[in-house]
């Protein structure tokens, strides 16, 4: 069960965790829902505390210890995956924890305000996954996107959260990559990281909607990319994002993956291609084949690290992994009619080369 060392904390709801050499963490909240209510706990000073809210007096807000997080409603729908209009778009990938930098890099290039809201109006601001893991503001990142994908929609915008490998790593425990914090947050909280984040949580049930691409306009979105295959056997986006959210996770699967989709979850699939970067990867027939299939004219891809958005087969394919995981510099793709320019870090537009 979700936190079960905190369900015996003393009536202050708090308890203290192990002294350790490290510095004292703080973290969350992480929210779980049972029928009537949302349980909150979080990490202050590595001191777990506990705070209860019935669903009928949503919507929510919450603030504590420098931790925020507000929750309008319970409702996780599932994105579409095609969306045609007059907007911009903007996008970026792998932000791997890295909360302050992302906010800066949002604020110059105008997506949001010096507050922290949604300041792209009707436009679409796409992030191809790697929320997880490396950095130690990961849990910021989420219910700061989960904010502003309300926000945007208020406005008549839309904030893409798409899967990636990072997010499908942690739902399905594999914990590599986490930051120290997160280790010791789960050993705090007495419970396995992935649990946190399990379909009975409101951050579990809301990843768990998320897709594995989008398509807007002349553009395909995803974490890694499409292996040429998906087009030469003619697989729908709809057929692919279907099949890989049905065998997201290993452990609420009736049996293992087979076929196709352990192919979508495997090196070939399109959280973990490589296939664009590689000298012996897909061929320009390749990228044109796939192109043509998915009426495109661009594939927009994260998960390969760049030091800047770069372009690839003659801008048929862009990378917009800028390496924001090292904490240092981050770029943002940012399209305009069919114009496709790199937001820099202190909001200068530039070509993409």
């Amino acid at each position: 069960m979700l936190l079960a060392a905190v369900c015996t904390a003393n009536a202050s709801n708090l308890t203290t965790a192990s002294n350790d050499d490290d510095a004292p963490i703080t973290d969350g909240p992480y929210v779980s829902i049972s029928p009537n209510q949302l349980s909150y706990h979080y990490v202050c000073h590595d001191k777990v505390h506990q705070d209860k809210r019935t669903i009928s007096t949503l919507p929510h807000q919450f603030s504590a210890c420098g931790l925020m997080a507000d929750i309008p409603n319970l409702t996780f729908k599932t994105d579409l995956l095609e969306y045609h209009g007059d907007f911009k778009v903007a996008a970026l990938s792998d932000l791997h924890g890295q909360y302050d930098l992302m906010k800066t890099l949002l604020v110059n290039n105008g997506i949001i305000s010096a507050q922290g809201d949604w300041a792209f109006g009707k436009g679409h601001f796409v992030i191809t996954g790697d929320v997880f893991d490396r950095g130690d503001k990961v849990t910021e990142i989420l219910w700061f996107l989960y904010r502003l994908e309300k926000q945007a929609e208020a406005a008549g915008g839309k904030v893409h959260l798409l899967l990636g490998n990072h997010e499908v790593m942690v739902l399905n425990g594999d914990l590599r990559y986490l930051h120290p914090k997160y280790v010791k947050a789960a050993k705090i909280l007495a419970t396995d990281f992935e649990e946190l984040f399990s379909k009975t949580t409101v951050l579990g049930q809301w990843l768990r909607s998320k897709s594995v691409l989008v398509k807007i306009n002349n553009a395909l979105y995803a974490h890694g990319g499409f292996h040429p295959e998906l087009a030469q056997k003619k697989h729908s986006l709809q057929e692919i994002n279907s099949v890989f959210k049905k065998s997201l996770i290993k452990a609420e699967l009736p049996q293992p993956r087979e076929g196709f989709a352990r192919f979508l979850h495997k090196s070939n699939g399109p959280i973990w291609y490589r296939g664009y970067f590689k000298d012996d990867g897909a061929t320009a027939d390749e990228i044109d084949l796939l192109l043509k299939h998915f009426e495109i004219e661009h594939l927009i891809v994260g998960h390969t690290s760049q030091k800047k958005i770069e372009a690839r087969y003659q801008g048929k394919v862009i990378a917009i992994d800028s390496s924001i995981k090292k904490g240092e510099y981050g770029e943002l793709l940012i399209i305009d009619d069919k114009t496709l320019m790199r937001g820099t870090l202190s909001g200068e537009l530039l070509a993409i080369k």
